[in-house]
């Protein structure tokens, strides 16, 4: 067997040249449109980018705005409320009214540091414990004082008391 001679055949010539200038013209072709297509993916990209970067300069300023407003907040935090509880009440055979009307007398002796900043109010901690401690009560004719179990300070301060019998 043998190959027919297509190189001399002038039809066979032309399709040849056709498909080899067809393939150059269409790599050609999808070689400017890829790289058309790249060029704005490459732009997109980097306008992406750019915004990213703007992005977070922005997070980081209003990170840095929120951190130094709750600093500041912090600075000027103040006591709202107070809270007393006598915890060992029921020990000394307290009722429920003398162990809430003692829990109010203490609340309206230092109703003052109300509204006071709670740094100014921790500073005078110690004034503040001797102001419980030295008051005496006396009860069914016995005498009591309070010792002071723990205190508690941020905006609510909460004070637990022991009630000891003289």
């Amino acid at each position: 067997m043998r190959v027919p001679p297509y190189s001399r055949d002038p039809g066979w010539q032309r399709f040849f040249a056709g498909a080899a200038i067809g393939a150059i013209i269409s790599w050609i072709v999808f070689t400017q449109i890829f790289g058309i297509l790249q060029e704005k993916q490459v732009r997109q990209l980097k306008t992406q980018q750019e915004i990213i970067v703007q992005l977070k300069h922005d997070l980081n300023i209003w990170q840095q705005d929120y951190i130094q407003l709750n600093k500041e907040n912090k600075k000027r935090l103040t006591i709202q409320s107070i809270d007393v509880k006598v915890i060992n009440a029921q020990s000394y055979g307290i009722d429920t009214y003398t162990t809430f009307r003692i829990e109010e007398d203490i609340k309206k002796d230092i109703q003052h540091i109300t509204a006071k900043d709670i740094e100014t109010v921790y500073k005078s901690k110690e004034l503040l414990k001797k102001a419980i401690e030295n008051k005496t009560y006396i009860i069914d004719n016995r005498t009591y004082h309070l010792d002071i179990e723990t205190i508690l300070f941020f905006t609510n301060i909460s004070i637990e008391l022991k009630l000891k019998q003289q």
